[in-house]
Parts: C-alpha cells; structure tokens; sequence
C-alpha cells in the first residue's frame, strides 16, 4: 500500500514539473473529462467497451429502421444529455486557457461542455450533438428545434431509458421503433443526421488540419480523460511522439499512448487539475 501510494505521490509531482516546464499545450480530452458531469465514459479501465458499439455510419444512411432507432432513442435521451453542466476538469482546463497556456484544446466529446465552461480554443473533433446536418443540401439545423418536431409526429411515444450513453443515445425498453416518425430536410429531403462523426465517417479534413498547425505552435501535449483507443484522436498524440514533443496524461486506466507518455497520473481528471494548478499558484 505504501507503495501504491508513493508511485501516486511520484507520479502527481512529475504532472506538477510538466506543467510547469510547458506553457504552449495541445489538450486532447475524452469521455472522461465529463463523467462528473453525469455523462457516462464509452470504456472501462482497461480500454474496453462497456456498452455495444455506437451507430455506423453506413448502418444510418443504408437503413431507414436504423435512423428510426437511433432518433428514437436519440429524442428519449436528449432531455438527459442537456441536463449536464460543466464540472472541475472543464472549468480548469478553461482556467490554463484564460491563463495564456493552452494553444489548442481538441475534444473528442459532443456535449459542448468546453465552450460552456469558458474555453474559446476548442476543435470539437467529432462534432457538435447540438446541432442536425442534412447529409445532401449540408444545411444545419438546431437540435433543440429538431427535437420539437420528433415531439410533433409522436406526441404518444413513450419509453423508460435504461442506461444513457456519452453521444446521448440511450437504451430503451422497447424493441420496436418502426412507429417513431422521423423527419427529412425541409429545405431538400434529405437525410438529417446529428451533426457528430459517426464510427466508419471520416473527421472533417478543415479540422484535422486546425489541429495538426497547432501541433507546429506548441512545447507539450497533454490527455485529459480519453484512453485513445480510437485513431482519431491517438493520430496527433502519435505525431507530436515522433516530433519529439513532451506528452503527458490524466486518465483513469489504460491509454493507447501509454508507451509514449512523460508522466501518467491515474486520478479524476477535476481534482488532479485543481492539485497541480493550486500548488502552482501557491
């Protein structure tokens, strides 16, 4: 136990020494930036999925049932994402901001907590859950309007959530989803899809881009609550590795860059930002 806790001990004040040193930070962040704020991570401590993969891509636009589904539970579930407000984590990421230090903060999340929380540097890398895309005219529309219409065709749609997911999809319990009405496009008929990067959609390039100029204006990467386990965000950590820069995380459990970390501290990601960032300004 003693040694437990003085690898914890070691392990904070190689954090509190990075941050110190490093002023001009790339911050990745992941589910796990937002689990104290009632938002559920996808994975356990290990990496592994915890619930069933989200939606495809190809599965939404092959498959009307398929967007039946998903807005379905999708319109169930809204009401439980929007409830979430910043917690400690974002609140002092949003502080190093305010303070100069962080260049470029990438989030992999879509709840916009970030930018509630005060950070004005953010790539929401997978998108925005707050807003509809139409997948042909590419018009964009509030989700919050959105979800009006989805109460106006199915004024009697019941259904009791079970569990709720980081995307805001939710599982019901109910099996039959061939009843929800969903609309398309007023402006073209399209197909309107949330506006987040689906598993098997590629992250739009103008972002990818933002991300990699800012790799060019930094001294340091720091991971904030994500395990990397998908590519898209491991790709940046993985070219800052090979340009030699310092990387550093804050995740509770397993990251896929673990090999290519300066310091890891195994903490929630609120308290372990308030012990460095107090004992800096002390």
């Amino acid at each position: 136990m003693f040694e437990a806790m003085n690898k914890k001990r070691t392990d904070m004040d190689c954090l509190i020494r990075f941050l110190t040193d490093y002023s001009r930070l790339l911050v990745i962040t992941g589910a796990g930036c937002s689990t104290a704020s009632g938002i559920p991570d996808y994975r356990d401590n290990n990496g592994d999925w915890k619930r069933t993969q989200p939606m495809e891509f190809d599965t939404f636009m092959g498959s009307k049932a398929a967007r039946q589904r998903y807005w379905a539970r999708s319109f169930a579930g809204w009401m439980h994402f929007t409830q979430a407000t910043p917690n400690l984590a974002h609140h002092k990421l949003a502080q190093l901001e305010h303070q100069g230090r962080i260049e470029r903060l990438v989030t992999q999340n879509v709840d916009g907590l970030h930018q509630k929380a005060g950070s004005t540097k953010v790539t929401d890398l997978h998108g925005r859950l707050d807003q509809v895309r139409c997948m042909s005219c590419e018009t964009r529309y509030d989700r919050h309007a959105f979800q009006d219409q989805l109460a106006l065709l199915n004024p009697a749609w019941t259904a009791d959530v079970t569990t709720v997911a980081p995307d805001g999809d939710v599982d019901l319990n109910i099996q039959d989803f061939s009843g929800f009405q969903v609309p398309d496009c007023p402006r073209c008929a399209g197909i309107l899809k949330p506006d987040v990067v689906f598993f098997g959609e590629s992250v739009p390039r103008s972002r990818v881009d933002t991300v990699n100029q800012a790799l060019h204006h930094i001294d340091a990467i720091l991971i904030v609550g994500s395990s990397l386990m998908v590519f898209s965000g491991f790709r940046f950590v993985r070219d800052g590795a090979g340009m030699g820069l310092p990387i550093a995380a804050i995740n509770m459990g397993r990251t896929r860059a673990d090999s290519l970390l300066t310091c890891k501290v195994e903490a929630p990601c609120g308290p372990a930002l308030q012990t460095v960032m107090d004992i800096q300004a002390a």
